[in-house]
């Protein structure tokens, strides 16, 4: 069983940088598939970025250039660093980690970006 608790959401001005971070608990961290999703209003949950236990990136093709995700095993934490912030950027920014046969997500956390 993993648990995972994403932290730093909020309210930032366009063209601002937020990260946002995500600790899990559970054993074997280092071998699950990371990422990071959001769900917009009225929208369906979609694919930021994903980073797997060699640490090869993945990202939407909406945030490259801007975000950047990474990991560490030793903190069981993966992060997302989001620069030049948009307001369709705005959304609840879930964590989830994956490995065959599992699969688990964080309650979310909210990322709001307007002036």
């Amino acid at each position: 069983q993993v648990q995972l608790v994403e932290s730093g959401g909020g309210l930032v001005q366009p063209g601002g940088s937020m990260t946002l971070s995500c600790k899990a608990s559970g054993t074997l961290f280092s071998i699950y598939v990371l990422g990071w999703y959001r769900q917009a209003p009225g929208k369906q949950r979609e694919l930021v970025a994903t980073i797997n236990s060699s640490k090869s990136v993945n990202y939407a093709a909406s945030v490259k250039g801007r975000f950047i995700v990474s990991r560490d095993n030793t903190l069981n934490s993966v992060y997302l660093q989001m620069d030049n912030l948009k307001p369709e950027d705005t959304a609840v920014y879930y964590c989830n980690a994956e490995r065959p046969g599992l699969n688990y997500w964080g309650q979310g956390t909210q990322v709001t970006v307007s002036s």
